[in-house]
């Protein structure tokens, strides 16, 4: 994974260069035929400390920047988006146990949801790639 540090007025946040991403900081990572879904460093490092991951069911259908569940910290309440729309394959239990993997880890033992995508193809132009994103993060960390 090449991880490109992102410096800013409120600390550094890793954007991964394969990663594509959301405005509402969500990743995604296509394997194979499956996506892998999470938060960014950027959103776990604004929630602080993550208590609980209320997370989608697997089987569940999903559409393109529908809530699938909630990421609860100390401090607020944050609902994940989505990315792609699909149908959620698998989701990550262990943050049941271990919800601060989200902090500690958010792009690889945080992540959140498999989905197998209904048109990723047309649904990827709508995301951003890491070049974008850290572009997105200059503007909005330099408004605070």
């Amino acid at each position: 994974m090449t991880v490109y540090w992102f410096p800013s007025l409120r600390g550094e946040f890793a954007v991964p260069e394969e990663l594509y991403y959301t405005k509402e900081h969500e990743w995604l990572r296509i394997e194979g035929d499956k996506c892998r879904v999470g938060v960014t460093d950027y959103a776990q490092n604004s929630l602080h400390e993550i208590v609980y991951v209320d997370l989608p069911k697997p089987g569940a259908k999903v559409g393109l920047m529908q809530s699938i569940g909630t990421v609860e910290s100390v401090k607020a309440v944050a609902d994940v988006y989505s990315p792609i729309s699909g149908t959620v394959l698998e989701v990550n239990n262990g943050l049941s146990d271990a919800p601060e993997l989200v902090n500690k880890s958010p792009y690889s033992d945080g992540w959140i949801t498999i989905l197998r995508p209904e048109d990723l193809k047309k649904e990827l132009s709508g995301l951003m790639k890491a070049q974008g994103y850290r572009d997105f993060l200059k503007k909005i960390t330099e408004k605070k």
